[in-house]
């Protein structure tokens, strides 16, 4: 009778002893094309998550924009139809607008300058970011945004005789860019191809590697040769689904993710200027912007900010971003 009253006892502390078997599924959307740098990213991601977790974490992908656009991405992940996405800074607005700061056209000119700024203001746009439900995994740069268009731009005057496509969802920035004289035509970017094709839009702005993955160029074969504006991006998961994961676990994910991130940065530039050489070879013309010309185009921005600065973003935000630049430029003589 003891030695059954024992073992029952060791089978009992054993059974304790052992925690349940973990496994999750992250469905995760993206508008990355296919192969894209982004896309193979995201891929390099779900299969180190899964080494790391001893196949415990699966990262489900949906590429190509199949799960819908970024605020499809991010109502699907309120709802729990999705458990995380890759984001540019525009999708990232809808959930925070004062990331919005980050991407004003001709306010950051440069990456020495976009990195600086983006890593001081983290800590604010992840702690928004968190409190409305979504992790921020990392933060990249997507890229430099062009305008690329139907006939050359190079002056304002240029812009305003296209059919500019615009992000849907913010009603003051369309306004900003209407009483500033051009034409936005609002819609989801997974609308572009068609909108060019029917005439609805003759213009947008972009990254080159994103005109060339989307063969968006081929509807537009001038590029703007000024940067108007970084597009920065990065991977968030709702906050419900991260913290499923086990505490052991979060870092070394974080870790991984971050990591690919990083090495994946160089090959995104070198991606951007491989495109504008293949879709000159096809045909795209840069057309160069002098600096008096680039300073129309401060004028027309300038005004466009008195617009848009405490509705489509929040003047805090704003504020700290210039008087990070401003200290930036000051130790760097710039």
């Amino acid at each position: 009778m003891k030695k059954q009253i024992l073992g029952l006892l060791v089978f009992c502390s054993m059974t304790l002893s052992v925690s349940p078997s973990f496994g999750l599924i992250i469905k995760l959307g993206s508008l990355a094309p296919n192969g894209s740098p982004w896309d193979k990213a995201l891929r390099k991601i779900a299969a180190e998550w899964s080494a790391v977790s001893s196949n415990s974490i699966t990262l489900k992908i949906y590429s190509g924009g199949i799960a819908g656009g970024e605020e499809d991405m991010i109502r699907k992940m309120r709802i729990g139809q999705l458990n995380a996405a890759g984001l540019t800074g525009v999708g990232m607005c809808r959930v925070f607008p004062g990331i919005l700061a980050v991407q004003l056209p001709l306010l950051v000119r440069n990456d020495e300058e976009l990195y600086y700024v983006l890593e001081k203001m983290r800590p604010k746009f992840e702690k928004e970011l968190e409190e409305k439900g979504f992790k921020v995994l990392i933060w990249t740069k997507v890229g430099w945004v062009h305008f690329f268009s139907k006939n050359p731009v190079v002056k304002p005057a240029d812009l305003k005789a296209h059919k500019l496509f615009n992000y849907a969802g913010d009603p003051d920035g369309t306004q900003a860019w209407k009483t500033a004289g051009f034409n936005p035509v609002p819609m989801d970017p997974t609308e572009l191809m068609t909108a060019l094709q029917s005439g609805m839009v003759d213009a947008f702005s972009t990254t080159p590697l994103s005109a060339a993955a989307y063969q968006w160029f081929g509807l537009a074969k001038n590029m703007c040769g000024m940067n108007w504006a970084p597009l920065i991006g990065g991977i968030v998961i709702a906050t419900k689904t991260w913290n499923q994961i086990p505490d052991d676990l979060k870092p070394r994910l974080l870790e991984s993710a971050q990591k690919i991130s990083r090495e994946i940065q160089s090959e995104i530039d070198d991606a951007d200027a491989q495109a504008i050489k293949i879709m000159s070879q096809h045909g795209l013309v840069v057309n160069p912007v002098s600096p008096d010309i680039e300073k129309l185009w401060l004028s027309v921005v300038e005004k466009g900010f008195n617009m848009v600065i405490g509705k489509s973003f929040d003047e805090a935000s704003y504020n700290e971003v210039k008087s990070l630049l401003n200290s930036y430029r000051e130790k760097h003589g710039k």
